[in-house]
């Protein structure tokens, strides 16, 4: 399977996926002009990940987000709930710079969303 390595720019975050620890990081800030588009890949290779594995940490460091990828997000939260419930190993890791109580907000959205383990993780930024 294709590594998932995406870089960091100015309106998107880093995408990277670290095989060894069964990681995908995601950080910086996401308000592409097609989030739906620049999510896609990261969609489908998700879907196609654990279609042949069971295991995968996500661990997201995202200082904003716009509405659309807000959508996004759950999609893929989705996906890895649907694995969860599925038997598959799946956590998700949230960091949230303290400072930025919408950041926290957003994370307590999300992880009502889903059972999966999802921890949320205060950082100092």
């Amino acid at each position: 399977m294709n590594t998932l390595d995406i870089p960091q720019s100015s309106s998107t975050p880093l995408i990277r996926f670290d095989a060894v620890e069964r990681k995908m990081r995601i950080s910086g800030e996401s308000y592409p002009e097609n989030s739906f588009g620049f999510y896609a890949p990261v969609v489908g290779w998700v879907k196609e990940y654990l279609s042949g594995q069971n295991e995968l940490h996500l661990d997201i460091d995202v200082s904003y987000m716009n509405s659309s990828s807000t959508k996004c997000m759950l999609d893929l939260l989705d996906l890895l709930e649907d694995a969860y419930v599925g038997g598959a190993k799946v956590t998700v890791a949230w960091r949230y710079d303290r400072e930025n109580p919408r950041s926290l907000d957003l994370a307590e959205e999300f992880q009502e969303e889903v059972t999966l383990p999802f921890s949320i993780v205060a950082t100092d930024e």
